[in-house]
């Protein structure tokens, strides 16, 4: 199994969830977050005065799935963020050792 967390536009949740699920993929974790890589934060004007935006507002999902689904997730997600711009995002993969689902005991493959 593998955890695969992409960092996103918080506009592209839904054309991201769209694509997920389309390609059969279901359940996920969001979270807001917030960081800079390349952009660097942005200047934004309020008011007539300039201010920097040190870290912007993104979100973060985490999938956990089967390692024969994992290039499936990793395209999904990638076609379905991407605007071509700066600060798209970043895709991570990871292995995942366990998967426990807490009500039933179920254990890795069946707990997903």
């Amino acid at each position: 199994m593998k955890k695969v967390e992409a960092i996103i536009r918080p506009f592209k949740l839904d054309d991201v969830k769209m694509a997920l699920v389309n390609a059969g993929i279901v359940g996920m974790t969001v979270t807001e977050v917030r960081g800079f890589g390349r952009q660097k934060g942005q200047v934004e004007r309020y008011r007539g005065s300039e201010f920097t935006v040190e870290f912007l507002q993104k979100l973060r999902l985490d999938i956990v799935v089967e390692d024969n689904k994992v290039d499936i997730v990793v395209q999904a997600i990638q076609e379905a963020a991407r605007t071509g711009e700066i600060g798209d995002g970043k895709i991570f993969v990871s292995p995942v050792e366990a998967v426990v689902r807490i009500r039933t005991g179920d254990r890795d493959d069946t707990a997903i």
